[in-house]
């Protein structure tokens, strides 16, 4: 698959900081693109679910997070 080529401005300390993270600027960019856009999509169906079936409970974003991050009451967590 071809990627096509664009341009895109960003701060000095930005383009600084990218070069002396990385050789693959491009990789790194369409990395950060991506989580940006699945992020975006995913906040777009939260908003819609609430907005047909109002917000989330607190017991049901303490089964979320655990699901996402673990049991934060487990002693295996550090």
């Amino acid at each position: 698959m071809t990627s096509p080529r664009i341009t895109v401005t960003l701060p000095s300390a930005q383009v600084d900081e990218l070069r002396n993270i990385t050789d693959n600027v491009s990789g790194y960019v369409a990395a950060a693109v991506d989580r940006q856009i699945r992020h975006d999509l995913l906040a777009e169906d939260l908003r819609r679910y609430e907005e047909e079936h109002g917000l989330f409970t607190d017991e049901e974003l303490r089964s979320a997070r655990a699901e996402l991050y673990g049991d934060a009451t487990d002693s295996t967590v550090a």
